[in-house]
């Protein structure tokens, strides 16, 4: 009698192991969608941070459901997303970070804007989306390596908007540097990386102005490359940074 209802107990195993293998026996998702976020005032792409804490692209796909989890891919910094494991399949797909939302709701939840895309993922699919930036933060000639030791930096920073609604106040421009060019908030030396702090709408005089920051904390290490760019921020939502790109100074 054991043999038997031992017999039947391996079986029952073996039939659910190969019945669950049959459930998963899905292709894996080789779909692939690529873009950029371009500035809709310089053509350019938008300067972001490289993984999280900046810019993202949201995907809501809605081939099977009117209520879809969102999925995120974030932008790499200088702009771009390329991501290469998603299934095919019916997306609308927005982007957000620094900039004038391209999805804005009133204060009932209904939409008022949308500028959001709808697409079919298949193969290599492309989508970029142009937008306003919150700041615009541009260089005013190269980083330079001063005599003792420290690096020098000029910019100006400028609306990237004429929207009253998403001039908020800065709160801070930063100089950001670090030894490897993925640089940003999420990436930088504190040790020489100065910040400037505003209160209130005291920054508003700095606007359009050159605008010249220094490393802090003494002369840097030599015989290395530094990367540095400046990120400058509002008090609207997230307060993500808006950036340059950014320049290489080499320490002999």
């Amino acid at each position: 009698m054991k043999k038997i209802l031992y017999t039947i107990a391996v079986c029952a195993i073996a039939l659910g192991a190969s019945s669950c293998k049959k459930l998963d026996n899905y292709e894996e998702p080789q779909e692939t969608l690529t873009g950029s976020v371009i500035d809709a005032g310089t053509g350019k792409t938008l300067q972001t941070e490289n993984g999280g804490g900046g810019t993202r692209i949201k995907l809501l796909e809605i081939s099977w459901s009117d209520n879809p989890t969102p999925f995120y891919i974030a932008s790499m910094q200088d702009g771009t997303f390329n991501y290469t494991k998603l299934f095919a399949g019916k997306n609308k797909i927005s982007a957000e970070g620094a900039f004038v939302p391209l999805m804005q709701t009133n204060g009932s939840g209904a939409t008022t804007v949308d500028k959001s895309q709808t697409v079919d993922i298949k193969g290599t699919t492309t989508v970029n989306f142009s937008v306003d930036p919150l700041l615009r933060v541009e260089w005013v000639g190269e980083p330079v390596l001063n005599a003792d030791g420290t690096v020098s930096a000029s910019f100006k920073i400028t609306r990237g908007t004429s929207d009253p609604g998403f001039q908020n106040d800065i709160t801070d421009v930063h100089l950001f540097l670090n030894s490897n060019k993925f640089v940003g908030n999420n990436n930088y030396d504190n040790r020489y990386s100065p910040q400037m702090d505003f209160s209130g709408s005291s920054a508003n005089a700095q606007l359009g102005q050159t605008i010249t920051l220094t490393t802090k904390g003494g002369p840097l290490p030599t015989k290395r490359d530094y990367f540095v760019r400046i990120g400058a921020r509002t008090n609207y939502g997230l307060k993500y940074y808006n950036y340059t790109d950014v320049k290489t100074i080499s320490v002999p």
